[in-house]
């Protein structure tokens, strides 16, 4: 693995590694700032004593983070152009990622401190956006041009979908427990799950949920914890990638130590695609442009001019052809070849999945295109496994401190009544699956506006109302965060990259 830092200079080396343990600290804040997620139900309605939820949290964090794939962490990597991250020296890739870490760091440690809900994931997404809007303004380039906008717009947008997913569904949740429970026999038994823990102790003299509610209670809060880490926790793996690929490129730029079988896999699928994209091209030009032909000259005078066209597919196909023909191992490849396959790859993908996605191609087509894409990406979208392992710790650490001001929030201060314990399952249901979904498929949420949404969903249906003030503040925070993390982030950047 030491050889990936070979060709860094000391002084980089010494700032590479404080920027590896920043992007930790920012993991093990994430961890106590969002733990109150999970375990703030089970407290409440006191299914499990503290230290015990803590840990219980702390585990499945760190199971969710090793079991939770890469997807969300590439949504993060790649929210940046690949250009942005290949073109800069390794200077100024430190500038840009403590901008986006300490902006981060800042925002989340300060509303932690007052107690506020408030989302680590608009926080880094701002961050990010921040520096890249900075970058633009100082090397005086097209906005557009710097952020990856339609990957953008759907981070932004499942952002803001998932608190009214969650809101919306758990208040379903609830109306239907309501609604069918009580039907059933023994209604008078089954009406304890809608007692608070304070109302089953006067009437019952029992402190503890019954036994069946206690259960799902536990199970619905170790779910909460495990999409949480495979969520959120991909985030710090795709922080690390990302401090990796631009700080010492020559090492993580593609992955070093893949096979020669995933490079074959890789070379297999370049070609599929170009059989594909050749079979059928009456239909590729009617949905990604007229193709424009391949220079008669070959791929080698393409190369340094390259820039990715959809409609210049055939280009991008014998671009990669070339730099993978006969090719074992990446080390075979000079830096600026593994930086030329990394934007070829990314475009190559991008580009079959946009053509996957249109109406005219049959679901088979679909199935077999995006198998394509996933072996195109197989040595692009990694992460070694001391990083999965780091993170997963640091989360797991956090998790276990510091989760108190946060809980109290959620269990005490956004009904007007106590918690009831069908509130706080339908509350945990509803964030565990709408997380461990947006997981699956790619997309980073946040946990914080998840939970908060939910538990506010059961109270409005089940529980008396809301808390106006509180809602107030979690809304305040939630429209504030993003254009706050965006300048903050951006001005250090600024700050930094004139320090330079």
């Amino acid at each position: 693995m030491f050889h990936l830092f070979s060709d860094l200079e000391t002084s980089t080396l010494i700032f590479l590694g404080l920027a590896l343990l920043f992007v930790l600290f920012y993991e093990a804040i994430n961890g106590f700032h969002d733990t109150a997620n999970a375990v703030a139900t089970v407290i409440y309605t006191k299914a499990l004593k503290e230290k015990l939820a803590v840990l219980m949290a702390g585990i499945f964090n760190f199971l969710g983070v090793l079991l939770g794939g890469l997807s969300v962490a590439y949504a993060i990597v790649h929210l940046l152009p690949t250009d942005l991250l290949l073109n800069v020296s390794s200077n100024y890739g430190l500038a840009m990622v403590f901008s986006i870490l300490l902006a981060a760091i800042i925002w989340n440690l300060g509303t932690w401190y007052l107690g506020i809900p408030a989302s680590s994931s608009h926080t880094l997404i701002g961050s990010i956006i921040g520096v890249a809007l900075a970058n633009a303004f100082i090397t005086d380039t097209s906005i557009v041009d710097a952020l990856n906008i339609p990957k953008m717009v759907q981070i932004l947008l499942s952002l803001i979908i998932s608190p009214a997913v969650g809101l919306i569904l758990a208040g379903l949740m609830i109306f239907i427990l309501r609604k069918v429970w009580r039907r059933k026999k023994n209604g008078k038994k089954r009406e304890r799950i809608f007692m608070t823990p304070e109302q089953r102790e006067k009437l019952y003299g029992k402190k503890k949920p019954p036994f069946w509610i206690r259960i799902m209670l536990i199970v619905s809060a170790a779910g909460v914890s495990f999409s949480h880490g495979a969520n959120d926790g991909q985030k710090g793996i795709g922080l690390l990638m990302l401090v990796l690929i631009g700080v010492a490129p020559a090492g993580f730029i593609v992955n070093m130590n893949a096979s020669t079988y995933e490079i074959t896999n890789t070379r297999d699928a370049i070609n599929n695609i170009d059989d594909y994209f050749k079979t059928h091209q009456i239909t590729l030009d009617q949905v990604i442009g007229k193709q424009t032909p391949v220079n008669p000259n070959g791929p080698a005078g393409e190369l340094e001019k390259y820039h990715c066209d959809y409609s210049r597919s055939f280009t991008t196909i014998a671009i990669a052809q070339s730099l993978f023909h006969n090719i074992d191992d990446y080390d075979s490849l000079t830096v600026n070849q593994r930086s030329q396959a990394r934007r070829i790859l990314l475009c190559l993908s991008d580009t079959v999945a946009h053509v996957a996605k249109q109406p005219e191609v049959s679901s088979n087509d679909k199935r077999y295109l995006n198998s394509l894409k996933n072996n195109l990406l197989e040595t692009v979208e990694y992460a070694p496994i001391w990083i999965i392992i780091s993170v997963a710790t640091a989360l797991a650490v956090g998790t276990m401190i510091g989760w108190r001001r946060v809980a109290i929030t959620i269990g005490e201060k956004i009904g007007k009544k106590g918690m009831t314990y069908a509130q706080g399952v339908s509350a945990q249901v509803t964030t565990a699956l709408s997380i461990g979904i947006a997981s699956y498929t790619g997309m980073p949420v946040s946990t914080t506006q998840v939970l908060s949404s939910s538990v506010a969903g059961t109270m409005i249906v089940d529980g008396g109302g809301v808390q106006s003030k509180t809602i107030k503040s979690i809304a305040l925070t939630w429209i504030l965060t993003l254009p706050i993390s965006i300048l903050l982030s951006a001005s250090l950047f600024w700050l930094a990259q004139s320090l330079i």
